[in-house]
Formats: C-alpha cells, sequence, structure tokens
C-alpha cells in the first residue's frame, strides 16, 4: 500500500516531498533511505551533523530525520540551530535513536523535535510517523493562508461573511466558531457530519454549551485556558460524543479571535476526525509489543532487553556455566509409526515439560534439535547455584519422561549429559535470531549424553566433585571421548538423604 502523502490538498515541494536524512550508521542510513525512495519520497543523505546543517540552510527541506547519537555535534544540539533560523524553523525533526527512555523523548521534544522514532525500526511506524508530520506541516500551511484570509475579511465586513459561508458550506473539514462564554454561534456542515448530525443547525441547536461534547467535561476548559494564554492551539486531539453516543477522536485547531484593540471577540477553529489514525497507532503499538513478546520468547529477557535498545553483536564471555543436553532414546524408531500430528503432538507434551521445570529451577532453555533438548545455567545472569539447579533438573527430566504417555503405549526414555565450565555465548542471525552456546564446555556436555545410557545421567569429574557432598554418584569409570581421550564419569543417582 502506498504511503506517499501525494494525495494531500497542498505539496510541500514542487514534485515531492524532499527529506533530509542525517544518521552516520552507514547501514541505517542506506536501509532508511531505500524504504523512503520506495516510498516516493526526495532522500538527502547526511553523515556528518555540521555538513548536515548547512545543507538545511542552504536547501530547506520538507523533514529532517535525525539521529540522535552524532559525531561533532548531537542530534539536540542540532535541532536547536535548525529551530532558531528563520529558514528552517518550520521543517518538522523526528529523531530517531535506540535509546528510549522517558528523559531521553523529553529531551527531543524539549529541543523542538516533532516525534521520536526508537531503533530498531518497524517499518510501518517509520511510514506512518513520516506521512503524519508531513500532513501536519501541510495543515500549517493551509491554516496560515486561512488566518491571512480571516484578516483580510474583518477589514472587509461584507465580502467577510460572503466568503465566510462559502468556505463553512463547502470545507472538508469541520470549521466553528464560538462566543468567549463557551456557546457555539456557527459550525459547517463538515463540522455537522463529523459529530453526527443532519446539519449544522441541528447541532447548534442540541449542543449549546461547547463541553458538553468532550468525554472529559474539563477539557474544555483546558483548551481555553491554553488559547487565551498562546492566542492558538494547533493539532489538539481529543475525545469526544458523537449524536448518538459514539465516542470518536477529533483534532483541533483554535485561535482567540480580537478586535482593533486587541480586545478578545470570539473563538474560531477547525475540526478533523482523527479516530482512524488513532486505531492504526494503537494497532502498531499492538504489533510492536507483540513484536517483543516474541522476542522475549525466542530470547533470554536480558538479551532481548539488550537488542531492543542497542543494536550491536552481543557476545560474551562466561566463566562458570553448566551446560546440559538431553536426548529421547529410540524416538526415531518410534516417529516411524506415528502420524505427524501425532509426533508432533507428542513432542509439544514432552517439551513443553520440559520447558516448565527449566522455568521453575530458572534456568535458560537454550534450544531443541529434533528430539533433543539443551539447557544452561549461570547465563545471561551469573548465578552461584546453578549447577545445583540444574542436576535437580536433570533428576526432574529423568523422572518426568516416564510419566509421559505415548500413543504406541512404549514406555520413553531418555539420556542426559552434563559438565560445567567456560562457555562463550552469543545472538547469530538475522531473519531468524538465535542464542547459542560454543566452546569445549558444550561439546563435553554433548559427549556426556551420546556416550550416556537410557534412563542415565552421565557427568564429569567436575561435576562429582562439586556436588558429591549434596548429590548421590555411581562411577562408571573411564568413558573415551573424542577429543578427549579416556575420561573418568560418574552416573548422578539423586539428592543425598
Amino acid at each position: 500500500m502506498n504511503t506517499t502523502p501525494y494525495d494531500l490538498t497542498s505539496s510541500l515541494a514542487a514534485d515531492r516531498p524532499r527529506i533530509l536524512l542525517v544518521d552516520d550508521e552507514l547501514d541505517s542510513i542506506r536501509a532508511l533511505s531505500e524504504l523512503l525512495i520506495q516510498e516516493g519520497y526526495k532522500i538527502r543523505r547526511v553523515t556528518n551533523s555540521v555538513f548536515a546543517l548547512r545543507s538545511a540552510l542552504t536547501d530547506p527541506p520538507d523533514l529532517v530525520l535525525l539521529d540522535v547519537m552524532m559525531p561533532d555535534m548531537d542530534g539536540y544540539t542540532l535541532c536547536q540551530a535548525l529551530k532558531r533560523s528563520p529558514e528552517t524553523s518550520h521543517v518538522p525533526v523526528i529523531f530517531m535513536t535506540a535509546l528510549s527512555d522517558i528523559a531521553d523523548k523529553a529531551k527531543a521534544f524539549a529541543a523542538g523535535g516533532a516525534d521520536y522514532v526508537v531503533k530498531p525500526f518497524q517499518t510501518e511506524e517509520v511510514l506512518m510517523r513520516v506521512k503524519h508530520q508531513l500532513t501536519i506541516a501541510v495543515q500549517q500551511r493551509q491554516l496560515v493562508q486561512k488566518n491571512q484570509q480571516l484578516v483580510q475579511e474583518i477589514q472587509q465586513r461584507q465580502q467577510v461573511e460572503a466568503n465566510l459561508n462559502s468556505l463553512l458550506d463547502n470545507a472538508t473539514e469541520g470549521i466553528f466558531r464560538t462566543s468567549l462564554e463557551g456557546r457555539y454561534l456557527k459550525t459547517n456542515p463538515a463540522m455537522a457530519a463529523i459529530y453526527g448530525y443532519a446539519s449544522p443547525s441541528a447541532l447548534l441547536d442540541t449542543i449549546m454549551p461547547v463541553h458538553q461534547l468532550y468525554v472529559d467535561p474539563k477539557r474544555w476548559d483546558e483548551l481555553e485556558v491554553y488559547v487565551r494564554y498562546h492566542q492558538r492551539i494547533t493539532d489538539a486531539e481529543s475525545e469526544v460524543y458523537r449524536q448518538d453516543g459514539q465516542k470518536i477522536w477529533v483534532s483541533e485547531t483554535i485561535r482567540l479571535v480580537n478586535n482593533e484593540q486587541g480586545e478578545p471577540l470570539y473563538y474560531e477553529g477547525t475540526v478533523q476526525d482523527v479516530s482512524d489514525r488513532r486505531q492504526a497507532e494503537v494497532e502498531l503499538r499492538h504489533q510492536r509489543d507483540k513484536a517483543e513478546q516474541l522476542l522475549n520468547i525466542m530470547l533470554p529477557y536480558q538479551i532481548a532487553r539488550t537488542l531492543k535498545h542497542h543494536n550491536c553483536t552481543i557476545a560474551e564471555h562466561y566463566s562458570k556455566v553448566t551446560v546440559l543436553f538431553a536426548d529421547l532414546v529410540n524416538f526415531t524408531e518410534m516417529s516411524t509409526q506415528l502420524l505427524p500430528s501425532e509426533l508432533v503432538g507428542l513432542l509439544n507434551r514432552i517439551f513443553s515439560g520440559f520447558d516448565a521445570l527449566v522455568g521453575r529451577y530458572q534456568l535458560e532453555k537454550i534450544k531443541t534439535i529434533g528430539d533433543a533438548y539443551m539447557v544452561a545455567g549461570g547465563l545471561p545472569e551469573p548465578t552461584a547455584d546453578h549447577l545445583y539447579r540444574m542436576s535437580s533438573l536433570a533428576l526432574d527430566m529423568r523422572d518426568a519422561i516416564a510419566l509421559i504417555p505415548t500413543p504406541t503405549d512404549t514406555p520413553l526414555q531418555i539420556r542426559i549429559g552434563m559438565h560445567t565450565g567456560p562457555v562463550v555465548a552469543g545472538v547469530i542471525g538475522k531473519k531468524r535470531l538465535s542464542y547459542d552456546l560454543w566452546g569445549d564446555t558444550v561439546n563435553l556436555a554433548s559427549r556426556m549424553e551420546s556416550t550416556g545410557q537410557p534412563g542415565k545421567i552421565q557427568v564429569t569429574e567436575d561435576v562429582y566433585q562439586k556436588l558429591h557432598h549434596e548429590f548421590r554418584f555411581t562411577p562408571r569409570g573411564e568413558v573415551a571421548v573424542k577429543g578427549k581421550g579416556n575420561i573418568t564419569t560418574y552416573w548422578l543417582e539423586g539428592k543425598q538423604a
């Protein structure tokens, strides 16, 4: 769906809206510019703040997409410089950053920013916010023209009435005039339609005090105080009632009209129904929340949070981690006797049960590969008792597998292997992210599983030495391990009495 703002009543540029894209990250600026070019915008890319300021002052764009973290001059300083210049003070600035703290957003708006987008970008969000800011700029120019027309109409009384009546009757946006006491004096057909009335007179006959329209009865008082102080308010969004009681969202531009002596006469302004946009923003937030929830399911919470706030490679070395591998015994032969739905359903019951146990012991499920299951403890947040909890998990997994029924009534068994030591952990992939572990500890834990026996938990000497006071072990003897030769291993039997 094309989201370019070419259907607006007034174009910002001679042909296409022009966007100045300022970011020192080449990958980010390249991806974002390609996206906006595809939507039909003219893009000017700059990777240096000083050059960006010079470019904007020389040839003002219609909108600036500005990264906060820039060398030489940060985004806040650049935005303030743009707002101080008459040539660019009207140009909306959308900040882009991986920072999402409330204080950072407040700082962006205090610097003169019109909006704020958090990296990594959601495509729909970026396009919607760009179009919204360009639309606001168009409306502001329309309003300036309309205000100039109103000034001329005040000087020429008779022409004012004729022009105003024509404007009211033919305008596509709602237009109104109220007394200083907050009673409607005049509205146009478009405004009546927005509020669900058949005609302006029907609205005026039903709604006299303005505050009756607002869901919050105090909302008009708030708007009036602002307009009295600043003379005008632009794009003030409020929830209002239609005639049938339905609630909608409107955007109002209101100004105070004074006589030649500067004495207040009345209020007038425009109204637009923005319910669809508000709903779209709600849906966008909902989709973003779903994406974050999915990320939290795929990755450990701390890793997902880091990815959300920082666009960087995640790789850490951990000196003390326990790794567990579990594999279903003879499951491949059993799977040949099952329907696909039965096979997937059985694996889902098994691994869902394991997931619940992993959550109970506050460990991290790393992945499943076919009918194999991998768990780690002691990361991404280091803990002192991860080996104890992992051993308890292994015993519970061994006992739980025997209680799971199968479509063939064949009892299930599992081989489990464990080792503890240093690992490297990190996130790999772009389209499908995966949190994984590497190192000799991982390989040895895998060998403990593969050289084990059904219904047994095989562990290394390191595990035994650390836990033999709390758990019961049976020596197995030496086992040939690829790349290690013969090593001494133990069967983990249970907890000490």
